[in-house]
């Protein structure tokens, strides 16, 4: 394959950052949202080429072998820094089933965050947002460095791009930089995704220490028991990390191989990354961002970055079985404390956060439970098959938030009510995104969670049990917020104020679009494209309709639930909470975790061990120092007379010295 174009899917955003960035002030806001705009569009084209060409390849092409397996393809891969002949650190784009398929779901999303943001980043005057160019190139940098993320050839390549998606987090989220709230949840974000990196870091050098190599394609080639080598790659380096880990010999620490703490450590930074617990409290508060950030950021393209990481050492992670438990545990209680949560919120953007928390530990749970023996890895295509739904319709409800804050200029639903008349196409697309999320037959989230259920039931029947508990709360607070907004009574219309409406197309298309692709996204035969070794897997045929009748009737029972609780106006909501006022108030603080995390800092760490350190610093060691300057200053202030310059004086103490010496020399000889 030519590398141009590959090249040009780096270059642009990359391009567009520094143009927008360096000279966007000099060209006008409307100028520069078309560049950023046209540029990712751009590159929207060049990626959907790419996957078509990669997807529809024919077999014994580059990318499919003679027996209809993809490949693994380096499309090209070129050294950076070589400190030693092991230790080599190159930069390249890879192409395979899921970063090809990343390709899609970045492009799609920054392009319709792009076009909307033309409408949202501006007022009802037509008035731009202070740092409208500022925004756009932050786009541009966050798409580049999310692109070059999925695209990474080496783990240490990714880990180089997953540091510049925090940092272009970090300046999104604090776009509004007069507000102290956007401040402060730019650097919560930043401070506690710092932790988990320093984890996956750890995990980096600890792999690449006993394997000696920090290639995906070697590390990912290691042949699993039972199975055969994964993408059918040259084994001469894997074959060696499977001889490593997969013996008794292996090295151990704590009684625990040096694996599984290398893969525990990688997945700590995608816990952070997709904000699982206990590192999932910066993402409810990154909703200070503007709402398109929202919809690019934590809905579909970072927060799954932690379950791309997974997904793309998953052959290592399927040979530790106890890494695997850890991410089960950690995905399942992550899905329910989130779901649970978002029950009780107010603020339409937070719902939405803590949904996306809970939809992301449904991708790690799937990947967990994924084992070769069920149905060929059914988890793994599974995770992917929702990364992919999810990141259309949870955009779709983020931006059909936008659209609806742009409206009420409210974040709070308190402030909506009944707001279907007014804003017909939003309301539609919303439904549609509630659909999808809930799991309703034939939007596209039923296949992919049903598929995920169904991963579940094959590994455990009490895991199948959780998840769908988790299931049927998605369904219910989904459609509490849709009939909060839309429904619920008639919505006021405060003295002054103009009524709340459709926004302008650059705003409507993008919610219209992702729509219609939530719509029919779940009819893709996803299975041929995307699965555990490349081979294309007909999931359908494995579909389990019974599984899909239980949630489907689960999630029927969650909306009719919500629905009479929050269909009309009636006390019913009142009385829930009432009947657990605990439970109600612990959900709505988010069980107390940034209280808990500030007693930990400000009472612990700073108070009880930073403060006393501080004060030894300050009195001990800067006390001990002072105190030697000041006995040197006197000391010297005493003697200063000795280098008077005068000669009597430098005689007289001579004479005093030369009998203070002979009285010294007759005592001795006495």
């Amino acid at each position: 394959m030519d590398i141009t174009i590959p090249l040009l899917i780096l270059a642009i955003p990359l391009g567009m950052f520094f143009l927008l960035g360096l000279a966007g002030m000099k060209m006008s806001h409307r100028l520069a949202g078309i560049l950023g705009t046209a540029g990712m569009g751009l590159v929207l084209l060049l990626s959907y080429f790419t996957a078509f060409q990669y997807f529809f390849a024919e077999p014994g092409s580059a990318f499919m072998n003679a027996a209809g397996e993809r490949l693994q393809v380096a499309v090209f891969n070129t050294t950076w820094l070589e400190f030693t002949p092991k230790l080599i650190i190159k930069l390249g784009f890879l192409l395979d089933p899921i970063s090809a398929m990343m390709l899609v779901v970045i492009t799609t999303i920054s392009f319709m965050v792009h076009l909307y943001s033309l409408g949202y980043m501006r007022d009802h005057h037509g008035v731009y947002e202070h740092g409208f160019q500022r925004f756009y190139a932050f786009l541009s940098l966050f798409s580049f460095s999310m692109l070059g993320l999925v695209v990474a050839t080496n783990i240490f390549q990714m880990y180089i791009f997953w540091e510049l998606v925090g940092a272009s987090s970090y300046l999104l989220i604090g776009f509004y930089y007069s507000r102290p709230s956007a401040v402060s949840a730019s650097k919560k974000a930043f401070i506690v995704t710092r932790f988990a990196d320093l984890g996956f870091l750890l995990g980096i050098l600890t792999l690449s220490y006993y394997t000696g190599t920090f290639d995906f394609m070697q590390l990912t080639s290691v042949p699993v028991e039972g199975m055969a080598n994964t993408f059918h790659i040259d084994l001469s380096a894997a074959e060696s990390v499977r001889n490593i880990f997969a013996t008794s010999a292996a090295p151990m620490f704590m009684g625990a191989s040096v694996l599984t703490w290398a893969l525990v450590l990688i997945f700590m930074g995608g816990m952070g990354k997709s904000a699982m617990m206990p590192l999932h409290i910066w993402l409810p508060d990154a909703m200070e961002g503007p709402t398109p950030v929202s919809a690019l950021i934590h809905a579909a393209t970072m927060v799954v970055a932690g379950v791309y990481l997974v997904a793309r050492l998953f052959p290592l992670y399927l040979m530790e079985e106890s890494a695997m438990v850890i991410i089960i545990v950690v995905g399942a209680v992550t899905a329910l404390y989130a779901a649970i949560v978002a029950c009780t919120q107010v603020d339409i953007k937070r719902v939405l956060a803590f949904s996306t928390i809970s939809q992301i530990a449904f991708m790690m749970v799937s990947l967990g439970v994924a084992r070769p023996e069920h149905h060929e890895a059914l988890g793994y295509m599974a995770s992917m098959f929702h990364l992919f739904t999810h990141a259309m319709f949870k955009a779709l409800l983020f931006l059909g938030a936008g659209a609806l804050i742009h409206a009420i200029g409210s974040n709070d639903y308190t402030d909506m009510h009944g707001l279907r008349k007014y804003m017909p196409i939003t309301h539609w697309t919303f439904l549609i995104g509630c659909l999808a999320i809930a799991g309703i037959i034939p939007f596209s989230g039923f296949f992919s969670k049903d598929e995920i259920l169904s991963a579940c039931g094959g590994y455990s029947i009490w895991v199948y049990i959780w998840m769908s508990c988790v299931a049927a709360l998605t369904a219910f607070y989904m459609f509490r917020l849709y009939f909060l907004i839309f429904w619920w009574k008639e919505h006021k219309i405060h003295e002054g104020h103009h009524a709340p409406h459709d926004q302008p197309w650059v705003m409507s298309l993008p919610l219209i679009i992702l729509a219609a692709i939530s719509c029919v996204a779940g009819f893709i035969p996803f299975g041929k494209f995307v699965s555990y070794n490349g081979e294309p897997y007909d999931f359908m045929a494995h579909f389990d309709w019974g599984v899909a009748a239980i949630s489907l009737a689960v999630a029927v029972a969650a909306i009719a639930l919500a629905t009479v609780m929050y269909r009309k106006e009636n006390n019913l909501p009142e009385r829930f909470r009432n009947a657990m006022p605990a439970l109600w108030r612990w959900a709505y603080h988010r069980f107390y975790f940034d209280e808990l995390y500030m007693f930990i800092t400000h009472k612990i760490i700073f108070g009880c061990i930073s403060r006393p350190i501080a004060w030894f610093d300050r009195h001990i060691i800067d006390g001990s120092m002072n105190g030697l300057a000041f006995v040197t200053n006197k000391a010297s202030e005493a003697i200063k007379g000795l280098q008077s310059g005068r000669v009597q004086m430098y005689v007289w103490w001579y004479l005093i010295g030369v009998l203070v010496l002979s009285v010294v020399t007759i005592i001795a000889l006495l």
